[in-house]
């Protein structure tokens, strides 16, 4: 097959049905979230997590309506790139929000592989040396990437198949937690436990990122069936799902260990609360849940973000460079991200890689927002009430994280801003680069036509 066919994308018109759209989407939200945030979150804001949980829910279902609105003008694989390009053209805006996209995703990968390091290590009595943790996220990821080389049907079918298993896996340890437990209440009253409204706004901005999820839809609008309905179906239903479980594992959790003990174990908090409910079994049961759902995220995160990478690097919108590597350009952009998530992995801990990526990807969904009331309103035919909501609870949001984390961890906040700034500025010479060499070739096309 020679290299030319190998760079277009393909994609099936109509592969997928509404249950399976509304699989591949929960299925990518019942990620590394629930098995890692809700320990961070409880830090945060104390017995009132459950509750921020909800507050995520609506905040993202208020956010959905602008991704639902362009899907349905211009269904597309392209997802997020394809949606800033349409309201931003081809300017830096549309570039350094979609690279924040392609970064906030790189970032989750991490996140997954992390969680699946800490849960893991759970089967050994913990990971005392600090080591082990990031040696098996790397692992992961090189392991998804081989798995992610064989192809898509190998992606597609051990993805759904972990999808199901974990899913059902996932509800039965809420229930059967809920239901072992002395009383499901949650005790909202105990002074100090509760944190202030800018610790409840930042866990809330962490349990965003457990929703997150639901753009996945979206990069597969062109091969839903009947996507002008489908897809904003899907992503209500994939919401309204994840609410369900969260709600039901966040009470779990809460019934079977205390505030401080949520914290302490905060890396593994639902393996640590199957221990007293279930015994070792239970533990061993979560942690199995743990690495499948982590492992299966993973794979089908590593393929969606070389898959966006990609269609950037064919928009002309990031520079692109073969390094001297053979094959079609989304196999190199699944090598930049996989060496970008083992970065990430080795030297981050979990709380800073979830920090970096809420930050992105607030920042990335208030651009998306304002693209459609400033450029696309008439387009896609919305409202401008959602919009103006969704980017005001963004801010909300966002300002309420980065207030607890400039009390908290300062180095975090920095890396992001750096990380923006570099980005801005590469981004800025690339394109001007870009333009001045596309008007040298048309002046130079003039010449010789005359």
């Amino acid at each position: 097959m020679s290299s030319t066919h190998d760079r277009s994308t393909r994609y099936q018109k109509g592969s997928l049905t509404l249950p399976g759209t509304v699989m591949l989407g929960t299925g990518v939200m019942i990620g590394a979230g629930i098995f890692a945030l809700t320990g961070q979150m409880a830090q945060m804001t104390g017995v009132l997590f459950p509750l921020a949980f909800l507050a995520a829910a609506v905040i993202v279902s208020f956010s959905a309506y602008s991704y639902i609105k362009i899907s349905n003008a211009y269904p597309s694989a392209g997802g997020i790139g394809m949606y800033l390009h349409k309201a931003y053209g081809n300017r830096l805006p549309t570039a350094f929000n979609a690279l924040l996209m392609y970064f906030s995703m790189v970032i989750a990968q991490s996140f997954l592989a992390r969680t699946f390091g800490s849960y893991t290590m759970q089967l050994f009595d913990g990971d005392e040396s600090g080591r082990m943790v990031p040696i098996l996220g790397v692992s992961l990821i090189l392991a998804a990437f081989m798995i992610n080389l064989l192809g898509n049907r190998m992606i597609q079918g051990v993805a759904s198949f972990i999808g199901i298993l974990k899913i059902g896996g996932i509800l039965v340890f809420g229930l059967v937690g809920i239901w072992i437990a002395d009383s499901v209440s949650v005790d909202f009253s105990s002074p100090g436990e509760a944190g202030t409204f800018g610790n409840f706004l930042g866990a809330t901005a962490l349990g965003i990122l457990a929703f997150k999820g639901f753009t996945t839809i979206t990069n597969s609008g062109s091969e839903v069936i009947d996507p002008k309905r489908n897809v904003g179906r899907a992503i209500i239903i994939s919401i309204a799902a994840c609410v369900v479980i969260y709600t039901l594992v966040g009470f779990a959790v809460a019934s079977n260990l205390s505030l401080a003990e949520i914290i302490k174990t905060q890396d593994y908090s639902l393996a640590a609360a199957a221990r007293p409910a279930l015994g070792d079994y239970g533990v061993w049961f979560t942690v199995a849940i743990a690495m499948m759902a982590t492992a299966g995220g993973i794979l089908a995160s590593i393929f969606a973000v070389s898959r966006m990478l990609a269609m950037l690097t064919e928009m002309k919108l990031v520079p692109h460079s073969h390094f001297g590597m053979p094959g079609s350009i989304q196999k190199h952009t699944l090598v930049y991200t996989v060496v970008l998530g083992l970065i990430l992995t080795a030297f981050f801990d979990l709380s800073r890689i979830a920090a970096l990526g809420i930050i992105f990807y607030l920042i990335m969904d208030i651009a998306i927002h304002w693209g459609v009331l400033r450029y696309l309103r008439e387009d896609v035919k919305a409202n401008v009430w959602v919009p103006t909501v969704a980017i005001v609870l963004d801010l909300l949001a966002l300002g309420g994280f980065v207030w607890v984390k400039l009390n908290t961890d300062l180095f975090v906040i920095g890396v992001a801003v750096v990380t923006m700034i570099v980005i801005a500025v590469a981004e800025q010479l690339f394109l001007k680069k870009a333009t001045e060499a596309e008007e040298a070739g048309h002046k130079e096309s003039h010449a010789h036509h005359h």
